[in-house]
């Protein structure tokens, strides 16, 4: 039978070794870099049309970075970039007021930006990312319920890759976007609440090329 101090003289050093090996572990997971794969990202809006039925829109041009901390995904960073000019709701005439003065003003604000500021556990899987949102020339807060990201797999070229989805609302006359045009019967021609929705294909880095 072992002494207590050849016991701890034995227990000590393997429980050193190990928690070693456990940090080093966590350091070399920890942090990864990921782009949004602009083939495999939408961003996509709705709003009501006439107080009766729900016109969608897009963003055809998606582009942003995800630094994902895996042991604390609350130190995790988000930036997002929205190339306002790539607006699409599927019809031209619509889309060119969109585009003009009386709501994104393309020429004059051609990108919105949002940038996350805070990210907080929200369930199995879920997050709740607080971020500010600038569109129009105008930063104001917003907050996204965010699902994911997925596990990591790869895809046919070799890369990593996983996915996440992203929820929120906003009153876009918050950002300066208040043309509006009453109606007879009452209400107004376009809602001011708008619905977000992002769905996102994440395509990790290449250490060399980090």
């Amino acid at each position: 039978m072992l002494r207590k101090t050849s016991l701890q003289n034995t227990i000590l050093p393997v429980a050193l070794l190990t928690g070693l090996a456990i940090t080093g572990i966590a350091g070399s997971a920890r942090a990864s870099d990921w782009e949004l794969d602009p083939a495999h990202t939408t961003a996509t809006f709705t709003v009501r049309h006439l107080m009766v039925s729900t016109v969608e829109g897009r963003f055809e041009k998606v582009s942003g970075k995800v630094a994902l901390d895996e042991a604390n995904p609350a130190r995790s960073s988000v930036d997002i970039s929205i190339d306002a000019s790539s607006i699409n709701t599927g019809n031209g005439q619509r889309d060119g007021h969109l585009k003009s003065p009386d709501f994104f003003d393309v020429a004059k604000y051609p990108k919105l930006d949002f940038k996350a500021k805070k990210i907080d556990k929200a369930g199995a899987g879920k997050f709740k990312v607080q971020g500010d949102l600038t569109m129009r020339g105008v930063t104001r807060p917003v907050t996204l319920d965010v699902e994911g990201p997925t596990a990591a797999i790869k895809d046919p070229m070799g890369r990593m890759v996983r996915a996440v989805v992203a929820r929120g609302k906003l009153n876009r006359k918050d950002w300066g976007l208040t043309w509006n045009k009453a109606l007879e019967g009452g209400g107004v021609l376009v809602s001011d609440e708008v619905q977000l929705e992002v769905h996102a294909e994440l395509v990790e880095v290449a250490a060399k090329a980090k």
